[in-house]
């Protein structure tokens, strides 16, 4: 896909949690700019490394199917448009932007225009679909009113997936504490990367 690969393995740290009650799992998870991998507490070194390579690389995979290009994003604004605003929003141009730190997307009604933030590349497909259809919504109606909720309302994900971000966005203020034993593995339905040893 076109699309920009996601931050490269290489540049994120890594933290490796070790657990004398996990057996025979080896799992992985992004928590914000570090990628975490569990295994046993019994394994060797060579072993860590191993499974750290091979978790990392599922993760990449998975978060590349994730990805999407300008063109796909324009394709699925107009799916969601037609399953959500009986095809009433016409986008001129829908496009991922690196510009907005501070939004996840915005829209110029005047233009037709709907650029999202590059920070949505590899969230879960249902919170994407929720900022799209966010700012389609915004070429009916301009503003936050009753009216413009009212459109998002036909999306059963609207709350989960702003509930999704409004995470994102507190975790991201939040400075991480080595050792407190939180973790954000982000939403159950898109698991973290699993293998068995």
């Amino acid at each position: 896909m076109s699309a920009d690969p996601p931050k490269s393995a290489s540049k994120r740290a890594v933290e490796v949690r070790r657990s004398a009650r996990r057996r025979r799992t080896v799992s992985a998870y992004r928590e914000g700019d570090r990628t975490v991998v569990l295994i046993p507490a019994r394994m060797s070194a060579d072993e860590e490394a191993r499974w750290v390579d091979t978790m990392l690389r599922k993760l990449a995979a998975q978060e590349s199917r994730r990805m999407l290009g300008d063109g796909e994003l324009a394709q699925r604004a107009a799916r969601l448009s037609e399953q959500y605003l009986s095809g009433r929003a016409r986008p001129a141009s829908v496009r991922w932007v690196t510009n907005q730190n501070t939004r996840w997307g915005s829209c110029t009604p005047a233009e037709g225009s709907i650029r999202l933030s590059h920070r949505l590349q590899g969230m879960p497909e249902y919170v994407v679909d929720y900022v799209l259809l966010h700012e389609l919504a915004h070429l009916l109606v301009p503003g936050h009113g009753p009216q413009f909720w009212e459109l998002l309302d036909v999306y059963p994900r609207t709350e989960r997936a702003r509930g999704f971000l409004e995470g994102v966005a507190a975790a991201d203020r939040l400075p991480y504490r080595a050792g407190d034993g939180a973790s954000n593995r982000g939403d159950p339905e898109e698991p973290a990367a699993d293998a068995e040893p």
